[in-house]
């Protein structure tokens, strides 16, 4: 199988080739870039070009990830929430604490070790062995993920998200009574400075080495308490982290996202109040748009419950 290629456009003057690459493609490492850039597949302006090349601003980026080498994924016998299934695609609710692909500490109980039990074998994305997937879930956000059972699938899938015509609807309890209650957070993602391993909104006229891509969230309030607001958000691109980054920015972090809000655990939870709950595409084997639902799952449920039982309880000793 041929390599995939990915084109972007470098804004970022006086920054290295490859610290700005860093930045841009979060799946690679600066390592694998550097890599890459050595064995002549990244191209700046239709040449290649060394990793500390200092970048004037503009320039135009292709970029070839090679076939992937065989890790030798074994499948792993887990069971999975199949919501949906065809002869291209399966449509899996995640639940919390799966990771989606192998990665340090977990080899063998991801969701790509999983799928790989239910049906094999499956198309490769990249340069590391993701067979069929085509988007991510953090590994505490529950949810609807697609995985493509073939090229064709895998490749039909990859358009609609690159063209940003797949619809994504997310849960989410916040802390505090979110205003305004509808908005569109429209901020720059990147990585966070003060840590590599964070995310963060990079203002307009950050420093040229702070690296940022576009990222816009829709939300609507769906229920207000006293001291927690139930939104539901609709991402428009999909950055690394982006609801959880994009709604502690406007001051309303996730409740139990002990990254980007309060470290303490909140109303019982072990995970972050982020749930993928709806995803609309066109089905790859007729071109009819198909939507597919998730409801909370019971720790999310149960925490919602404790929060109106509270209210209850206070009116009842009013």
């Amino acid at each position: 199988m041929n390599g995939r290629l990915i084109e972007l456009t470098l804004s970022t003057p006086g920054e290295r080739l490859d610290r700005a690459l860093t930045a841009a493609v979060p799946e690679l490492s600066r390592a694998q870039l550097q890599r890459l850039i050595k064995a002549g597949q990244v191209l700046v302006n239709g040449r290649v070009a060394k990793a500390s090349l200092k970048l004037e601003g503009g320039e135009q980026i292709r970029l070839t990830l090679p076939p992937p080498v065989e890790t030798g994924l074994v499948p792993w016998d887990i069971p999975l929430d199949i919501r949906y299934e065809d002869d291209d695609i399966l449509v899996i609710n995640k639940p919390p604490d799966m990771v989606v692909h192998p990665s340090g500490g977990h080899e063998q109980d991801t969701l790509v070790n999983a799928v790989l039990a239910h049906c094999s074998p499956l198309p490769v994305i990249g340069s590391e062995k993701r067979p069929g997937i085509v988007h991510r879930l953090d590994k505490d956000t529950s949810g609807l993920i697609i995985v493509a059972k073939n090229e064709r699938a895998l490749r039909m899938m990859q358009a609609q998200f690159k063209k940003r015509t797949i619809s994504k609807v997310y849960l989410a309890l916040v802390v505090g009574q979110l205003q305004p209650a509808a908005a569109m957070i429209d901020a720059p993602i990147g990585r966070d400075p003060r840590n590599r391993k964070r995310m963060g909104v990079i203002p307009p006229g950050s420093a040229p080495s702070l690296t940022a891509r576009p990222a816009q969230t829709h939300y609507a309030t769906l229920v207000n308490y006293d001291d927690y607001t139930l939104v539901e958000c609709r991402p428009r691109t999909g950055r690394t982290h982006q609801i959880r980054v994009h709604l502690a920015y406007v001051g309303y972090p996730i409740v139990g996202d002990t990254i980007y809000g309060r470290r303490k655990r909140q109303l019982g939870l072990k995970r972050h109040f982020l749930h993928a709950a709806e995803l609309t595409f066109i089905r790859p084997s007729d071109n009819q748009e198909l939507t597919i639902r998730a409801d909370l799952p019971p720790e999310l449920r149960a925490a919602l419950d404790n929060i109106e039982d509270s209210v209850d309880r206070d009116f009842r000793h009013e």
